[in-house]
């Protein structure tokens, strides 16, 4: 008995030690819950970090283990942290430091498309280490935050952004003819405000940029082939080859005849219609994030004008109250079916 008494005298508080560490984990992760990105905010993960670290050090220290022995762990202790942070400082710490700037300066959000060198995807996700981008395949590519803060990428606007297609068409035909057809051609593809750029006059044809502005960027893979789609049209349609000269001198065919199929698709009438998406299915992790992502900045819009409404409420006088009382219920209805809805978003998602 007197054992017993002997180790919980000594133990209780390294025991004492883990529970507030398992606490302070649980109030970090409640406290994250409640904001917009919930758990993979890079705020809740360093949190995390540091409350473990420190637990693991205070831990050390309330140890029912002579002074020589507590030195001897905490030197070691500091040893590995030395050289963790020695070998690792040019990948884990730069990358944190980035993931830290990129959450302070949010230059995109989940559910964004971006552009890092040759990668193209939508971000699903943006962690203290790294971000991941859903390609252009379905794949689920890792990029470093060090990448993205020592590497320029763009982002599309969400708000439009510009389609584009070249072409190179030789120089018999007239440029005033091509900047028809084109325009044309991005009109049917369902771009506004049209337009064409001659890019080169190369040795054998001129490089045409046919350009249009789609408003709504959820679907730009879709937006790109229709645009190409009815460049072809127009283009076939109307007898103008797109092929250049050099490929007219080195086959063994009629220079006269023109490589065009027989029946173009704009004379036929039998034009492609697009009945599903391929984004949909491609970018269904991204859309999935970005959906959330909406929901909690809906959410936190909401939180903020119940604050407003409150403080606004003190001030009012007899005739408003019922007004603003009115309108913070179902304010508070709406916050509440939101919390419900990111709920089942995170528990479908784990």
């Amino acid at each position: 008995m007197s054992e017993l008494a002997s180790f919980w005298a000594g133990g209780w508080p390294a025991l004492l030690t883990v529970v507030l560490v398992l606490g302070g984990v649980q109030v970090a992760r409640l406290v994250a819950l409640r904001g917009p990105q919930g758990m993979s905010s890079i705020l809740f993960q360093l949190a995390v970090w540091l409350i473990v670290s420190a637990g693991i050090i205070a831990l050390v220290v309330v140890l029912p283990i002579s002074d020589e022995t507590q030195g001897q762990v905490l030197s070691l202790m500091g040893v590995l942290l030395s050289a963790i942070i020695a070998l690792a400082s040019t990948t884990f710490v730069a990358n944190a430091m980035a993931g830290v700037m990129l959450q302070v300066t949010r230059p995109f959000r989940p559910g964004d498309y971006i552009r890092v060198n040759d990668l193209f995807g939508r971000a699903t996700r943006r962690a203290l280490l790294n971000t991941q981008i859903q390609s252009e395949m379905r794949d689920l590519v890792t990029v470093p935050n060090l990448l993205l803060v020592s590497q320029p990428f763009t982002v599309l606007h969400r708000e439009g952004t510009i389609i584009s297609a070249d072409v190179s068409i030789g120089y018999d035909v007239p440029y005033t003819r091509v900047q028809e057809l084109l325009l044309v051609a991005g009109e049917e593809a369902g771009l506004t405000e049209s337009f064409v750029l001659v890019q080169e006059l190369l040795d054998h044809a001129v490089l045409y940029r046919a350009c249009g502005f789609l408003e709504e960027v959820k679907h730009p893979l879709t937006a790109r082939s229709n645009l190409r789609k009815k460049i072809l049209e127009q283009l076939h349609g109307n007898g103008v080859e797109i092929v250049s000269p050099g490929f007219v001198y080195q086959r063994r065919v009629d220079a006269g005849q023109r490589v065009i199929p027989e029946q173009p698709v704009l004379v036929t009438g039998t034009s492609e219609v697009e009945t599903a998406a391929p984004e949909e299915k491609i970018f269904d992790e991204a859309e999935e994030a970005a959906s959330l992502e909406e929901l909690r900045l809906h959410r936190e819009q909401i939180h903020q004008d119940l604050k407003a409404g409150r403080e606004q409420l003190k001030q009012a006088g007899p005739e408003e109250k019922a007004a603003l009382e009115s309108q913070l219920t179902q304010l508070e209805r709406r916050e509440a079916w939101l919390v419900e809805r990111i709920d089942s978003q995170k528990e479908s998602k784990s």
